[in-house]
């Protein structure tokens, strides 16, 4: 049948068809025809029912059903039964008497159906329907899907022109099938060939009926089918709901795209913010880490201390020489510890020069031991690369994993495509502000349930709220140590922004303790947009004192020492002799700790000789600072790229070397550092100098480092080199002062062409000449200067 694709009937026969005996979902088994071995599947499925409907096993099987619809009183042969499994019926092949019309048997057959009403199995709440077929069916087994939209297409018979079928027509036509929700002729003006109407029906099953029986029909000239007739084709119109969701879709990307945006934000902060919670607890309460595992301290101390059997060597103290150092600070470090058990806000700063051991006194002394410690490094932060490695540097800070940094440029590749096509952004990208806000966000979720996880529901204060908790047992909550804040600063301030103003949150809720180390004495700038109107708790380290210095160094040399032969341990600071010059050492390297750290002195002090002090003094330590303060101060300084010149530079060794401190004031009146505070700022970040403040306000200026004081001194005492700087500086000076000089001019030169000499005028006139005549006794003075400057340069090596 599948050969053909139609059914014919002979004489004295007819076809009808049958609907609601399959169901309609069946009708998906039809994909089965990819396979080799299934090419017809409504053909095995006849003889399956065939086989069925012989042994009588179903008594509701679809031929049954069939027969039970035909009328017992007409005298109706069944030749064949065609099942059409996609369309949910079967065609009925039938013989009758020529006595009975076919519109007989159909009116016989309709009150039969409706006295009877068989019901499938699968529906047993609609009947079976069934009508003659009038037209010339196509059995076909191709992709096309039942729907209730039918396409008809006026065909001719021959070649005379069809008819384009009217709507009342079509109604007269297909209404006896169901009914019909709209008839939509072909659009005016469309050329589209051959020309259809569309039909809608209400129910599929209806759209199936009059298909299955007006396909193929002809519509004679009488019944309004033009000349020779009209050939009516009849197809299933696709339904275009899913068709249209997906134009609709792609024609409103400014309505899709956010809302896509916000979905799948939505989906990650369900998924993954509790996976990224959870790590960042585990990284703050140091969960996996080995070092902090009791099974592992205790494994490494027995091999430590087998090591020292064998080797007969006493371990070696890590914090040798820090002891005389935290007890000089002892008042420090019981300061912190007693703010951090107050229970109103902790905001504390410790701010020093790099090398005063901040982070050891907060880290090592004040909160030694103290469980729930966070330690956020602002360095490799601020020194990342573009957002996402800025990103990535902040995510592995807190321990939040999973991060997906890549998305970021991935998303902002995404707005800047919509932008150019749709013209507005899409919002899949973030900001910098907000990925590093997601990132603190969770961290405070983590802290807070940090702090509340070991509370119990017995304990005296349970009926507090979580807040009212907090605050009442400030023990509780975890520290949060935020190391080398603002450095690099000038550079750019968002990431210094966003965590003070998550400190800020942090203090203000009571989630936790905040301690900043910063080197940087402007830090309270920085900190009053997040706190204002805030005074903030502040411990201000510097150089230890030269007593201190050489208690750590002689601390040092004690550690080192070894065990004699009588077994006994020779402490170096109470036999040796030669530590006469150690005073000496400790006035050039200073109270830095990381310089007294560095272990030179302990060096030369183990193989010490009478001239080995002086040897230092003058060729060990002073040569690589001057030469490090030369090339990245002095010498190798780009304006474009350093906002000093060598100038201002050599003006400040200059005249350090003769001063141990300079008045921060006095300096900015000089006309070299016209510049202002900012050209400071950069020379303290560059480590070339060190502000010190008062009362919150800068007040003087020294060395970045002690050592530097004996590196200053030795520049100065380079004649050729001072008297190569010293006339740049002049040459500077004099350049000022001719731009002032010019710039009288030119205001007496406006003035002197006003009509006639007023008065007022006159006091202008003389106060504009005694500038010009005072700047001009600069210049000259300027070059006397530089003209023996210049003899020594032609002079000297």
């Amino acid at each position: 049948m599948l050969g053909s694709g139609h059914i014919e009937a002979g004489p004295n026969e007819s076809l009808l068809f049958i609907d609601n005996i399959f169901p309609l979902k069946l009708s998906y088994l039809l994909s089965l025809t990819s396979f080799p071995f299934l090419t017809d599947p409504e053909f095995l499925l006849q003889r399956v029912l065939t086989q069925l409907h012989e042994n009588q096993r179903l008594p509701a099987d679809p031929l049954n059903i069939a027969q039970q619809a035909l009328p017992e009183n007409l005298s109706i042969q069944v030749k064949k039964i065609l099942p059409r499994l996609k369309e949910g019926g079967a065609y009925v092949k039938f013989s009758h008497d020529p006595k009975f019309k076919t519109s007989d048997i159909e009116s016989a057959l309709q009150e039969s159906l409706y006295k009877k009403s068989p019901k499938p199995w699968f529906n047993p709440f609609k009947g079976i329907n069934s009508h003659l077929v009038r037209g010339r069916p196509w059995l076909e087994d191709l992709q096309r899907w039942p729907s209730k939209k039918l396409r008809i297409e006026f065909l001719p018979t021959s070649g005379a022109e069809p008819a384009e079928l009217p709507e009342e027509t079509l109604y007269t036509l297909f209404r006896t099938y169901g009914k019909l929700g709209d008839i939509t002729p072909q659009p005016t003006g469309s050329k589209d060939l051959p020309k259809y109407a569309i039909l809608n029906y209400g129910s599929i099953r209806d759209a199936i009926m009059a298909k299955n029986c007006m396909h193929g029909f002809v519509l004679p000239e009488s019944e309004g089918g033009g000349k020779n007739g009209t050939l009516l084709k009849l197809v299933y119109e696709q339904r275009a709901k899913a068709r249209f969701w997906r134009e609709w879709v792609f024609s409103h990307p400014r309505i899709v795209l956010p809302i896509v945006a916000a979905l799948l934000a939505s989906a990650a902060v369900a998924i993954f913010d509790p996976i990224r919670t959870f790590f960042i607890k585990c990284h703050v309460s140091q969960t996996f880490h080995l070092t902090e595992n009791g099974l592992y301290k205790w494994f490494r101390s027995q091999l430590t201390r087998a090591n020292e059997i064998l080797t007969f060597k006493e371990r070696k103290s890590d914090d040798a020489g820090f002891s005389a150092v935290w007890d000089d600070r002892r008042g420090d470090i019981e300061q912190i510890r007693t703010w951090l058990m107050e229970t109103a806000d902790t905001f504390i700063v410790v701010q020093g020069p790099r090398g005063s051991g901040k982070k050891e006194l907060v880290l090592d002394e004040a909160i030694k031991g103290r469980k729930n410690t966070l330690v956020i490094d602002c360095k490799p932060i601020q020194e990342a690369r573009g957002d996402s490695r800025t990103i990535l540097a902040a995510a592995q800070a807190v321990g939040y994993r999973p991060v997906f940094s890549w998305m970021n440029t991935f998303s902002s590749m995404i707005d800047l495509a919509a932008q150019g096509t749709i013209g507005t952004k899409t919002g899949f990208s973030e900001t910098l502000d907000t990925q590093l806000a997601k990132i603190w966000q969770n961290t405070s979720h983590a802290l807070k349930e940090l702090a509340l996880e070991g509370r119990k529901k017995d304990e005296k204060d349970s009926e507090l709220g979580d807040d009212e908790y907090l605050e009442a047992h400030p023990e509780r909550r975890p520290v949060v140590v935020i190391n080398n804040f603002l450095h690099k600063s000038q550079e750019s301030t968002v990431v210094y922004d966003k965590i003070a103003e998550w400190t800020a949150a942090l203090t203000t809720a009571n989630v936790a303790h905040v301690i900043f180390l910063t080197n940087d004495v402007s830090f309270s700038k920085s900190l009053s947009k997040a706190l204002p109107n805030r005074v903030f708790r502040q411990i201000s380290l510097g150089d230890c004192s030269p007593e201190v210095a050489k208690r750590f160094v002689l601390n040092h040399l004690d550690a080192d020492a070894e065990v004699g032969r009588d077994g006994k341990k020779s402490l170096p600071s109470q036999s040796r002799e030669d530590l006469t010059e150690l005073d000496g050492c400790i006035d050039i390297l200073g109270g830095r700790l990381t310089d007294l750290e560095c272990m030179e002195i302990p060096h030369l002090l183990k193989h010490v000789t009478d001239n080995v002090i002086p040897q230092f003094l003058h060729g060990v330590s002073r040569p690589v600072k001057v030469r490090k303060i030369l090339k990245m101060y002095i010498l190798d300084v780009d304006s474009s790229a350093h906002p000093w010149t060598s100038e201002q530079a050599w003006l400040l060794v200059q005249s350090l070397a003769t001063n141990p401190s300079l008045r921060y004031n006095e300096l900015l009146l000089s006309d070299t550092f016209k510049s202002g505070e900012p050209t400071l700022r950069a020379l303290e970040q560059a480590e070339l100098i060190t502000i010190a403040s008062c009362n919150g306000r800068p007040h003087s200026i020294k060395p970045g480092k002690p050592v530097y004081q004996a590196a200053f001194r030795q520049l100065t005492a380079d004649k050729v080199l001072a008297a190569r700087l010293d006339l740049a500086v002049l040459n500077q000076l004099i350049k000022i002062e001719t731009g002032a000089i010019e710039k009288a001019e030119a205001e007496l030169a406006l003035l002197g062409g006003l009509p006639g000499q007023a008065r007022e005028v006159r006091t202008r006139v003389e106060w504009l000449l005694g500038k010009m005549q005072a700047s001009q006794g600069k210049v000259e003075r300027y070059e006397a200067e530089g003209a023996g400057l210049k003899k020594i340069l032609q002079r000297e090596f």
